[in-house]
């Protein structure tokens, strides 16, 4: 399945994308797709429920906006230097075990809202990720297990403040977590309508030039390492998040460096996962 949000800034509706490309609300099977929806088995029943109404839910018209597919969720993981070729564009070392910080679920945007650089910026950058959307609770997984408690895959930007992230002390979530520095989405897909998540074209356009281009064979850490390795240092809940890190190509490794202005246009993509696209605008009081 394909889940979508549509409708405005908090005010989003719960939908689909069926068979044949239509998007249709599904509000009268679940008021959202958030922690609750997951965490009562939600797909199980949304595909059931399907099976008996999926022609008779209305159709969405294709004017609406697309909100972030997953409630905002608990928390947002990420995944730092989880590709080879990034870590040496960045001139670091392979990590011998993943390093993660966070993201503030406040972040959490549409696949196509605008980017809006932070007061004060002048480093904003992109990164195409994979992220994954946790479908049950989690908490000491197998790794052999693992892959059993993801719920589906999302495209993620991870918009970051090179500044704030690496010039001020302390931790990179500062330059992680401005508003709209998470756009997710246009889809929730499944897990099982993608073969193979380690096999994966991802790539990133700034104004129609492609600046990251990749595979998800590329990740230092796989994905059930991940979900296992995590679950080790926190309980994961259903809804959260765990985007697994970006190819090289970043605006930080480009020689000479070269980050977002306003007026810019970013478009991402992962095959399977759609395309998203966001304009660039300035922090406005």
């Amino acid at each position: 399945m394909k889940l979508i949000r549509f409708g405005q800034p908090g005010r989003e509706k719960p939908g689909i994308v069926d068979a044949q490309g239509v998007m249709r609300d599904v509000s009268a099977f679940t008021p959202d797709f958030d922690e609750d929806f997951f965490e009562q088995d939600g797909l199980t029943g949304l595909r059931s429920w399907l099976r008996v109404h999926d022609a008779a839910a209305p159709a969405v018209d294709i004017s609406e906006r697309l909100g972030s597919p997953v409630a905002r969720p608990s928390k947002i993981i990420c995944v730092g230097l989880n590709y080879a070729k990034h870590a040496a564009e960045g001139g670091m070392a392979i990590p011998t075990e993943p390093i993660l910080f966070f993201k503030a679920p406040s972040a959490v945007c549409g696949p196509y809202d605008d980017i809006i650089i932070p007061k004060n910026s002048e480093k904003t950058d992109w990164e195409v990720e994979l992220a994954l959307v946790i479908g049950k609770r989690a908490s000491y997984v197998d790794e052999a297990e693992a892959m059993d408690y993801v719920a589906g895959y999302v495209l993620h930007n991870d918009v970051s403040e090179r500044t704030f992230q690496l010039e001020l002390s302390g931790q990179w979530v500062k330059g992680k977590s401005a508003d709209t520095f998470a756009p997710l989405g246009p889809y929730l897909v499944t897990t099982d309508e993608i073969d193979d998540p380690h096999n994966l074209a991802l790539w990133l356009k700034v104004n129609g030039e492609t600046l990251q281009s990749s595979t998800t064979d590329d990740l230092i850490f796989n994905l059930p390492f991940l979900v296992s390795y995590i679950s080790q240092f926190m309980t994961l809940c259903p809804g959260d998040v765990i985007s697994t890190g970006t190819p090289s190509g970043v605006g930080l490794g480009l020689k000479p460096p070269r980050y977002l202005k306003p007026g810019d246009v970013v478009e991402l993509g992962i095959d399977g996962l759609g395309v998203a696209k966001q304009k660039v605008r300035a922090w406005q009081p």
